[in-house]
């Protein structure tokens, strides 16, 4: 009898050690930002994020977004947010940095959830669990951009956007940022036959779907250098206009993430972190 029982035993000692692990139920109320990856939610512990009054140059966007988050974090009607247009001019950091402010003005109101490429088609289970809890919650997708074949994420945001099977908690907003308006790459609404332009219309009407949309032009000379002085002057650097305008030349734009960029080369040759 005695033998049986430790051939139990093994077998249920060798079963707990090749079954996986239970995963802990996730603290929603406890981070300021978490990833989803379409399986699992991961907590991130430090929320990269610039005081807004480092962004400079988009002073009537900053005022958008942050009332948006507001309303949001108050429990009052929200708009889901579409931040398109020229690359590096702090579509994201603009997000990140309202969602900072927000959170010291009003601490636990709302935090920020990045969704991976490809999860949306998987966003059920996640609904359901923030349907069930008392804060609200900014679903963050970025860089997004659809080509060909991808019809099947464009239906799911629709679908996210406009309300389907699964209804999206009164807690949950979406905000997208995205190089084109139209959230289409220009290959695939170029190149695409006749017949697949129901496709494309797809992702073209998805920009309509959004109660906020707001465009991100690239800087000119003077708003370029005043985003570089956001950047060098909290650290006591200096810079040449000059090398400054050369810099953005090489590079082929004049944006707010040129700048960043120049001023880590500044930091950089004075043995500084930026």
């Amino acid at each position: 009898m005695s033998g049986r029982r430790d051939l139990f035993d093994r077998i249920a000692s060798a079963l707990e050690r090749i079954a996986p692990p239970v995963e802990a139920p996730v603290d929603w109320l406890g981070h300021a930002a978490y990833l989803w990856d379409g399986a699992s939610t991961r907590p991130i512990e430090a929320l990269d994020a610039l005081d807004l009054e480092q962004l400079r140059g988009i002073d009537a966007q900053k005022s958008a977004v942050t009332t948006n988050f507001e309303r949001l974090a108050s429990g009052a009607a929200a708009h889901d947010a579409l931040l398109w247009g020229a690359r590096g001019m702090g579509k994201s950091a603009l997000l990140r940095a309202a969602l900072k402010a927000v959170q010291a003005d009003s601490p636990g109101k709302l935090a920020i959830i990045q969704l991976a490429p490809g999860s949306l088609g998987s966003l059920a289970e996640l609904l359901e669990q923030l349907s069930q809890v008392e804060r609200a919650f900014v679903l963050f997708i970025d860089d997004l951009g659809f080509g060909a074949g991808d019809s099947g994420e464009v239906l799911a945001l629709r679908s996210l956007l406009d309300g389907g099977v699964v209804a999206r908690p009164a807690n949950v907003r979406i905000a997208v940022t995205s190089n084109r308006r139209a959230i289409v790459t220009r290959e695939a609404a170029e190149s695409e036959a006749i017949h697949e332009r129901d496709e494309r219309d797809n992702a073209l009407a998805l920009a309509d779907r959004f109660g906020l949309t707001l465009a991100f032009h690239p800087c000119d000379r003077a708003t370029y250098l005043d985003i570089l002085s956001a950047y060098t002057e909290p650290a006591g650097l200096a810079f040449d206009e000059e090398e400054a305008l050369a810099w953005a030349i090489a590079r082929g734009n004049r944006s707010g993430r040129t700048a960043y960029q120049f001023a880590c080369e500044l930091a950089g040759r004075a043995g500084i972190q930026l």
